[in-house]
């Protein structure tokens, strides 16, 4: 009598193609950024906290670049991309916003809009990898609340618990909300109108010149008035002829 039964060999799986690994190798790039960000902020040095999120959303439009080039998208990189953006978005502006400010704020009330801005944040990445609209963003996107926030720690204005914790909510309530905001996307060199881009450069340059540190606060406020004014950016930017091509085909 056996005992023991003698298993088949398993078959050898397929090695996984080096043009999937890249766009992944970029976005564990965002993901370690938001890692550096919760570290920083622990350690209580808020300003390189708040860089790291700017650096983290630099690897998050990188990587999807890249999966394109390469020809190697793929669902768990559509997966994987969201994780990280909860982490560097979602996680790490929420916890640096709480230990600046909102640690001793009205006892557990600091944590809970902590909490509440971290979980807006996982509901839009849910709702966006759910929900494909065509054209603009329905809500405020993930990175761009992030900057939102991590803009207010550059701009090194006084980290008053009320102000913050009114900017964290605000910041949530606008990211599950379906304001309209501008999808650059479609923003190529073959689509962008050059006038407008370089109309574009020259004000945020002088922005940097006039404000510095607060540049980023100021230009990501902008951002968010135009969703309330409906003014599409990526819209403004392309050729007319491009708007008229996406008109015809909607």
């Amino acid at each position: 009598m056996k005992f023991f039964r003698v298993r088949p060999g398993r078959k050898k799986g397929k090695p996984i193609p080096f043009r999937k690994i890249v766009p992944n190798m970029v976005t564990s790039g965002n993901l370690l950024c938001g890692m550096f960000s919760l570290i920083l902020a622990y350690h209580g040095r808020y300003i390189p906290a708040a860089w790291m999120i700017f650096f983290a959303v630099l690897f998050d439009g990188l990587d999807g670049k890249v999966a394109r080039s390469l020809g190697g998208g793929s669902q768990f990189g559509l997966e994987y991309d969201s994780l990280a953006d909860l982490v560097s978005f979602g996680v790490a502006p929420g916890m640096m916003m709480y230990m600046a400010a909102l640690a001793d704020f009205g006892g557990i009330v600091g944590a809970i809009v902590a909490c509440f801005y971290t979980l807006c944040v996982a509901l839009r990445l849910a709702r966006f990898n759910v929900v494909h609209v065509p054209g603009p963003f329905q809500g405020l996107p993930s990175p761009a609340g992030g900057l939102f926030v991590a803009s207010f720690t550059l701009a090194r204005l006084p980290h008053e618990p009320l102000l913050v914790a009114l900017l964290l909510t605000f910041s949530g309530l606008l990211m599950v909300s379906s304001i309209p905001y501008a999808n650059l996307k479609k923003l190529t060199r073959e689509t962008a109108d050059r006038k407008k881009c370089v109309l574009t450069l020259l004000f945020l340059t002088a922005l940097v010149v006039l404000f510095r540190s607060a540049a980023p606060l100021i230009f990501f406020s902008v951002y968010i008035l135009s969703g309330f004014l409906r003014f599409d950016w990526g819209e403004w930017l392309l050729l007319p002829e491009e708007n008229a091509l996406e008109d015809h085909v909607h």
